[in-house]
């Protein structure tokens, strides 16, 4: 098994100022930083990370891995068997639990008894949550971002149907299709999928004022061409077809569908009432995929978790990603 992780900062030599930041579905470990080699877009989180920012790598050592299962630089299901062979279909069916497992033992190789501090939003948010739950001395402090105790029904149902677009796709192939050639991949059914979660990710109010009824430039959509709604979910499919792959794409989302911290600890109260860390849980407004009563109830049964703090945003559940001014406010409450 192999995660892969990028640092900045360095570690204190009592090793008390580790910072682990957890991705979201169809990021990476490149949180800060310019484009580079690999990396075709700037860090993820590059206003949030860096000198004299939230997390200020002149005080803390941040570490964000690439999650178990995922495609950039971590064993997922494009990674090679022992046999040398793609793991495609034979890949195992992973949890959070299973990724954190994987975590834990990365911070044992970098020498991190405890983290200072957690955090991570929606898909980096359950395993935030998993964290603080299963290794509650290793975690100082703790923060949740417009995710959930357990995977929704409604969540659950929107991830379906974006699984059934890409094992629709003929050359999805039962997973096994990384023998393909260029341009033969599933790609067809893993664009479906991003083009159905990004209108969830954000909100109706932000499409409407941002896009309306307007045609594509030079296109007439009574004649065939498109709304300039249409090209904006177009060019989001396209760009993560090329960065991203289908087989570890269904492997986390089956492991988001599978998140529920009560599952085997006596039920969700019972697993929050292990939390020791400092705790704060935030949501966006205008969250439809990850409402605020999701983070209504982790801030009630979390101990010392306090009220829910709320961002506020046009923008869905992204703006737990854009509204980088707000999330660093966040941070600077809980740690300073």
């Amino acid at each position: 098994m192999r995660l892969a992780f990028e640092t900045w900062g360095r570690l204190a030599p009592d090793r008390s100022n580790a910072v682990l930041v957890l991705h979201a579905l169809t990021g990476d470990s490149h949180a800060a930083g310019p484009a580079g080699p690999g990396h075709p877009s700037p860090g993820w989180w590059d206003t949030l990370i860096g000198p004299g920012r939230a997390l200020d790598t002149d005080r803390w050592f941040v570490v964000v891995p690439n999650v178990l299962g995922g495609c950039q630089g971590s064993t997922g299901p494009s990674s090679a068997r022992p046999d040398g062979k793609p793991w495609g279909a034979a890949f195992p069916f992973l949890t959070q639990r299973d990724q954190v497992v994987a975590e834990a033992g990365l911070a044992d190789e970098l020498g991190v008894e405890r983290w200072a501090l957690v955090v991570g939003g929606s898909m980096g948010g359950m395993r935030a949550l998993e964290w603080a739950v299963s290794h509650p001395r290793r975690t100082g402090a703790l923060l949740l971002l417009a995710t959930t105790a357990g995977a929704s029904a409604e969540q659950i149902a929107w991830a379906n149907i974006q699984l059934h677009a890409i094992r629709s796709d003929p050359d999805w192939r039962g997973g096994d299709y990384y023998d393909a050639g260029p341009g033969h991949g599933p790609h067809t059914g893993l664009g479906l999928a991003r083009r159905l979660a990004h209108v969830t990710y954000r909100s109706e109010p932000e499409l409407a004022a941002r896009f309306g009824r307007t045609p594509q430039a030079d296109e007439e959509p009574w004649k065939g061409g498109r709304y300039q709604v249409e090209s904006y979910l177009d060019h989001h499919a396209d760009k993560l077809v090329r960065r991203f792959d289908a087989g570890s794409y269904v492997t986390l989302v089956e492991a988001m569908n599978s998140h529920d911290i009560g599952r085997g600890r006596g039920g969700t109260r019972e697993a929050l009432g292990r939390v020791t860390a400092r705790t704060l849980v935030a949501g966006v407004d205008s969250d439809r995929l990850y409402p605020l009563s999701q983070q209504a109830e982790l801030a009630a049964l979390i101990p010392g978790a306090d009220r829910p703090r709320v961002i506020e945003s046009p923008y869905g559940h992204d703006g737990f990603l854009i509204e980088a001014g707000q999330v660093a406010g966040l941070v600077r409450e809980l740690v300073g």
